[in-house]
């Protein structure tokens, strides 16, 4: 079982060689990179890749560890006995599956990806620690001991928002996307937007790239939004020639509110080439 990358999605050979690794040694394999790199992705591919099914838990900041295992409806059991429901006599009708239990008891191997962990609580991670290294859990109100049928392939990714606790990293593979280089850059537009105009992709990956070089930006612009804006470019049918001045000097893209997503970086970046352009 190897990943070798799929047609839709572009995998340096780092990256494909963290997943095998993550793979090989049983370990989450847990992704960080700036938002926009394609992290929550990349479990989707790999799903693609190995023809497995995946599983998707996206955390939020109320998000409990609990939650992925089980939960216990103690609510609608006791309306159900106020109603005189039969069902009331079996607990297990008032169990609720969560995706680590459907990850743990599926028919196949599947790819279960943990989405933005450091999204929750900073406990949340020691909480899942005996789970996914021993790929078992108790159900205390059955007294029920559930066991993966065949340790999932996990992906857990992670924007950097919260540390994460060192006991958890120890056991995850760790693999940080970094940004692409123009040439990886290249490759992933193609494969998104195999016929759009060479001079017009030229044009916006230097237009692009030089507004991610802008010094005191507080949001560089990411990959999905570079795709984003040059989907809007071919809408608008934007010429390439637009994207730059006639004296090769740097002038403000248009539809620039798709690379930059807030008043301080817009105003900085009009402020800095309004200086350059006096400083010429």
């Amino acid at each position: 079982m190897r990943f070798t990358g799929t047609d839709t999605y572009v995998a340096t050979d780092d990256l494909k060689l963290a997943v095998n690794a993550a793979i090989t040694l049983q370990r989450p394999l847990l992704i960080k990179g700036e938002p926009g790199t394609g992290k929550t992705m990349l479990a989707e591919e790999i799903a693609k890749g190995l023809d497995m099914p995946l599983l998707q838990w996206h955390i939020k900041s109320t998000t409990k560890a609990q939650q992925g295992l089980y939960e216990y409806d103690a609510v609608s059991r006791l309306r159900d006995s106020q109603l005189g429901d039969a069902r009331v006599q079996a607990i297990e009708n008032y169990i609720v599956r969560g995706v680590l239990w459907q990850a743990f008891t599926a028919d196949s191997p599947v790819v279960l990806l943990i989405d933005e962990i450091d999204k929750a609580d900073i406990e949340f991670p020691n909480d899942l620690l005996r789970e996914l290294d021993r790929m078992e859990f108790h159900v205390y109100e059955t007294r029920e001991l559930v066991k993966a049928r065949h340790r999932p392939v996990v992906v857990i990714t992670s924007n950097n928002e919260k540390e994460l606790p060192d006991a958890f990293l120890r056991r995850c593979f760790f693999h940080y996307i970094k940004f692409p280089d123009k040439e990886t850059m290249q490759r992933i537009v193609d494969v998104h937007y195999p016929d759009i105009k060479k001079t017009l992709v030229r044009e916006a990956m230097e237009s692009f790239y030089q507004v991610r070089d802008l010094p005191g930006l507080k949001k560089k612009p990411s990959t999905s939004e570079l795709l984003d804006w040059l989907k809007l470019l071919m809408a608008e049918d934007i010429p390439p020639e637009a994207l730059r001045s006639k004296d090769d000097k740097t002038v403000i893209p248009p539809l620039h509110g798709a690379l930059l997503k807030n008043e301080q970086d817009v105003h900085l970046f009009e402020r800095l080439i309004f200086m350059a352009r006096h400083n010429r």
